[in-house]
C-alpha cells in the first residue's frame, strides 16, 4: 500500500534554489574540457577533383589519423576494421578523405535518397563544432555509394532528440569501392557552415557504422552508455592558417505550386496557383536571417498515424524546413514531457468551430538566429498568420525572442519571451484570448564528459485578467556512467499556466520522477549488454489540496545482442485518480469512465527487434494486462524488406483490444500502415504511405514523386486521398505540383 505524501502549497519553492546551487557546484567541478586527439589541416592552392581516387599529390602530403576505437560490440579495444581520415582546405572549402577498410564489397546501403538512416547503412559521419561550445555541431556523412546526409546537432548531442536531419545545405561527396575498402571524398564549402572569424581550430569527431561486421567505431573514444553524436567526446581540427570570415551568399528559394483539391464532406472543390518563397541571408560570422513569404508546406511528409489510449495530447516532430535551422534555440526551453513553451507546429494550425485542427495560412515571417560570438546565441522569430473568419480563427502575430549564454565547459543559461497576440477585433473572439505571453529563464548542465547533466527552469505566463502566479518550473539531475544511470526530476506547473505556442499536456501538476539503471557487459556469449531499470513517477494536484492523482512504478530489462538485435520487457503498475470522466476507446457516444474515481491497474510488455541492417527486418511487440476497470491486450509488428539500394517496403500492423465492463464501451482498434520507398537514382525518388485507422475512421494515401533537378532544388508531384472507413466513401482528395529553386545571389 502506497503512502500519501502531505505536501502543502509553497513547499515546492525550496526545490529551485537548492537545485540551482547543486547544479552550479557540479559545473564548477567538471568544467575542464577534455581534448584527446587532433588532426592538422594543411592549407592548399591546388585543385582537388572529387572522384574517390585520392590521386592528387596533396592528399599524400596531408596529415592522416586512424586508430579508431570500437564503440560496439565493445568499447575497450581498437576497431577491427580501421578508418583513416585526412583533411585539407583552401580559401573556400574544407576537403576530407575517408579510407575505410572492410571485409568485402557487399555493403549495406538501403537507399540512394539523401538523409539516409545512419544505423541502417554502412557510412562514415563527420561532426564539426566550430564555436567550441560542446552544445551545437554540424554533421556530414556519406555511404560507400556516395549517398549524403547532413544534420544539425543540438543539446550537446545528449540524446537522439538533438539530431535533426531535416536541415539541408549545399556540399559535395563522391565515393569509389575497391576490393577490401572504399574511399569517400567530401567538399564542404565554408559558406555552408558558421564559424568565428580567425578560427584556428574546430572541435571534431568522426564515427563509422560497419554493418558487415556490426562494428561501430569512433575517432575519439565514446563509451557505450553515451550515443555517438554526443559532443562531449571530440578532438580538434587544427588549421595551418587562421580562417577568414564565415561567409554565405544570399540564397533565394522561390516556389510555384499548383493545387487541386476536393472536400467531399463539405462538397467543396478548389483549384489554386500559389507563389511564394524563402530567403536566407548571412548576418555577420554566426547569424542567419531566414525570411518566408506565403510559405507552402504541401511537399512535407505526412505525419504517422498513431493509436492514443492516454488522456493527453501526443507531440509530433516538426518537418517544415523554415523552422529547422537553429531550432533548438527556440524549442529547447522547458521540458518536452511537461512544459515546452514553444512548439513550432502550433503556428500554421488552428481549431475551427467544430474543434478540429485545420491549416491556418501563414502570411509570412522572419527568423534571425545563430551565434553572436563564441559564448552568446540569439534567436528572434516573428510570424504572421491570416484570419479565417468562416472558421472563427483570428489573425495572430507569433513572436519569440531567445538568448543563451555558454557557461563552464558545455553548460548554458538562457532566457526567452513569447508573445501571441491578435491586433484586430473579432465578434467571435473572447477578450481573454486577445494575447498570451510567456517569459522564462533556465540553466542547462552538461559536464565535459557528460557524466552529469540536468536542468533548472522557471516560466511565467500572462493572459488578459490572469497574471497571478501562472508558473511552471523544473529541477532535474542525471548521473550517467558506463554501468549506472541515476536520475531525479521535480516539476511544478500552476493550473493557470498557459502557452498558446507551446506543448503543455497537463497543468496543476506537482511531479516527482526517479530512475535507477544498471547495465552489465558480459565478456562472452552472444549478449552485448543487459540493462535493468526501475522507475517511479508520482503526481499531485496542488489546486486540489495536493491530492495524489497519478503513480507509475515500472521495471524493465533490455538485452542487446552482438548482432544488434534487442529484447525489451517491461512491467508497469499504475494508479490513476480521474478528476474528469474519460473514455480510453474514444467511442462516439460511449459512456466514459466516471471522474472523481480512483483506478489501479498493471500490464506487461515485451518487444523483439532484429538487426535493422538486415535485408529482412522484423519488430514484434505485445502488451497484456489491466486497463482502468477492464483489460487490455495489444499486439503489433513491423515487417521490412529491402532491395538495396533501390527500394524499401515496410508493413506495420497494430491491434489494441480494450474490454471495459458495461455500460462502458469496448473496442478493437486496428492501425495498419504500408510504406514504399523507391530511389531510382540519387536525384529521383518516389514514396507512398498508406495508413488505416478505425479509431480515426480514416484510410489515408500519400504518394510523392520528387526530382532534385539541381542542388537543393526540387520538383514535387504529391497526391493525397482520404476515405471514411465505417461507411466507406471519399473524404478528402488533393493533387499538387510544386517546383522550388535554390538560387545563390
Amino acid at each position: 500500500m502506497l503512502c500519501y505524501y502531505p505536501i502543502r502549497p509553497g513547499h515546492w519553492l525550496w526545490v529551485r534554489p537548492l537545485a540551482v546551487a547543486f547544479l552550479l557546484s557540479l559545473s564548477l567541478v567538471v568544467s575542464a574540457q577534455q581534448v584527446s586527439r587532433s588532426l592538422f589541416v594543411r592549407h592548399i592552392t591546388e585543385p582537388i577533383t572529387l572522384d574517390g581516387t585520392l590521386d592528387e599529390e596533396v592528399w599524400h602530403q596531408a596529415d592522416s589519423s586512424a586508430d579508431f576505437s570500437q564503440n560496439f560490440p565493445t568499447d575497450t579495444i581498437q576497431a577491427i576494421h580501421q578508418t583513416t581520415i585526412r583533411a585539407l582546405y583552401d580559401d573556400n572549402t574544407l576537403y576530407l578523405s575517408i579510407y575505410a577498410i572492410a571485409p568485402h564489397e557487399d555493403y549495406v546501403v538501403s537507399t540512394l535518397r539523401r538523409d539516409f538512416r545512419g544505423s541502417a547503412n554502412d557510412n562514415v559521419s563527420m561532426m564539426f563544432d566550430p564555436f567550441r561550445d560542446g552544445t551545437n555541431a554540424f554533421q556530414f556523412g556519406a555511404t560507400p555509394y556516395g549517398v549524403r546526409r547532413e544534420a544539425l546537432i543540438s543539446g550537446g548531442g545528449a540524446d537522439i532528440s538533438g539530431f535533426n536531419n531535416t536541415w539541408d545545405i549545399k556540399w559535395k561527396a563522391e565515393s569509389r569501392i575497391y576490393g577490401n575498402h572504399y574511399i569517400i571524398e567530401m567538399a564542404i564549402p565554408f559558406s555552408s557552415v558558421k564559424f568565428p572569424e580567425g578560427s584556428k581550430s574546430w572541435r571534431f569527431q568522426a564515427y563509422r557504422f560497419n554493418l558487415q561486421t556490426n562494428e561501430q567505431s569512433t575517432w575519439v573514444r565514446v563509451p557505450q552508455n553515451q550515443i555517438l553524436i554526443n559532443l562531449a567526446f571530440m578532438g580538434d581540427l587544427v588549421f595551418e592558417q587562421p580562417l577568414g570570415k564565415s561567409r554565405r551568399l544570399v540564397a533565394l528559394i522561390p516556389y510555384v505550386n499548383g493545387l487541386a483539391q476536393q472536400d467531399f464532406e463539405n462538397d467543396d472543390t478548389d483549384q489554386t496557383l500559389s507563389v511564394g518563397g524563402d530567403a536566407k541571408v548571412a548576418i555577420g560570422t554566426g547569424m542567419n536571417l531566414d525570411i518566408t513569404v506565403n510559405p507552402d508546406f504541401s511537399n512535407v511528409e505526412v505525419d504517422d498515424i498513431f493509436t492514443n489510449l492516454t488522456r493527453f495530447e501526443v507531440q509530433l516532430p516538426e518537418k517544415r524546413q523554415f523552422f529547422i535551422d537553429n531550432s533548438d534555440l527556440f524549442a529547447s526551453f522547458g521540458s518536452p514531457r511537461d512544459a515546452s513553451p514553444f512548439f513550432s507546429r502550433r503556428i500554421g494550425l488552428a481549431r475551427d468551430t467544430a474543434d478540429e485542427l485545420i491549416e491556418n495560412r501563414i502570411l509570412g515571417g522572419v527568423r534571425l538566429s545563430g551565434k553572436l560570438d563564441e559564448n552568446w546565441r540569439l534567436g528572434v522569430l516573428n510570424i504572421q498568420t491570416v484570419a479565417d473568419t468562416a472558421n472563427e480563427i483570428a489573425s495572430n502575430n507569433n513572436m519569440m525572442v531567445a538568448l543563451q549564454r555558454k557557461v563552464f565547459a558545455r553548460s548554458n543559461v538562457g532566457a526567452f519571451f513569447i508573445n501571441r497576440e491578435t491586433f484586430a477585433d473579432y465578434d467571435f473572439l473572447d477578450s481573454a484570448d486577445r494575447y498570451n505571453r510567456v517569459a522564462g529563464a533556465e540553466f542547462n548542465l552538461a559536464s565535459s564528459d557528460n557524466v552529469w547533466s540536468g536542468k533548472v527552469f522557471l516560466q511565467k505566463s500572462f493572459q488578459p485578467g490572469d497574471n497571478q502566479r501562472n508558473l511552471a518550473s523544473e529541477a532535474t539531475l542525471v548521473y550517467n556512467t558506463r554501468e549506472w544511470e541515476i536520475m531525479a526530476d521535480l516539476v511544478y506547473i500552476d493550473e493557470d499556466f498557459q502557452s498558446d505556442l507551446g506543448f503543455i499536456p497537463r497543468t496543476d501538476v506537482f511531479k516527482i520522477a526517479n530512475g535507477l539503471t544498471r547495465t552489465f557487459y558480459p565478456t562472452q556469449g552472444r549478449i552485448n549488454s543487459s540493462r535493468f531499470r526501475v522507475f517511479s513517477l508520482l503526481f499531485w494536484r496542488p489546486n486540489l489540496g495536493f491530492k495524489w492523482t497519478d503513480q507509475e512504478l515500472r521495471g524493465s530489462w533490455r538485452l542487446t545482442f552482438k548482432d544488434r538485435s534487442t529484447i525489451d520487457m517491461v512491467y508497469s503498475n499504475q494508479f490513476v485518480y480521474l478528476t474528469d470522466e474519460f473514455d480510453p476507446t474514444r467511442t462516439d457516444g460511449g459512456i466514459a469512465l466516471p471522474g472523481d474515481s480512483s483506478y489501479r491497474f498493471s500490464s506487461f510488455n515485451a518487444e523483439y527487434q532484429t538487426n535493422r541492417a538486415s535485408l529482412v527486418t522484423f519488430t514484434g511487440n505485445m502488451t497484456a494486462g489491466q486497463l482502468y476497470t477492464g483489460s487490455r491486450f495489444s499486439a503489433g509488428g513491423e515487417l521490412g524488406f529491402r532491395v538495396q539500394p533501390w527500394a524499401q517496403i515496410g508493413f506495420n500492423l497494430n491491434y489494441d483490444q480494450i474490454r471495459l465492463p458495461d455500460p462502458h464501451p469496448s473496442a478493437d482498434l486496428w492501425l495498419v500502415t504500408t510504406r514504399l520507398d523507391v530511389t531510382f537514382s540519387k536525384t529521383l525518388f518516389w514514396s507512398t504511405l498508406v495508413q488505416y485507422s478505425n479509431q480515426r475512421d480514416n484510410l489515408g494515401i500519400n504518394s510523392r514523386l520528387q526530382w532534385r533537378f539541381a542542388p537543393l532544388s526540387d520538383l514535387y508531384l504529391v497526391y493525397n486521398d482520404n476515405y471514411y472507413t465505417q461507411e466507406f466513401g471519399p473524404r478528402f482528395r488533393s493533387i499538387n505540383l510544386k517546383i522550388s529553386y535554390w538560387l545563390n545571389v
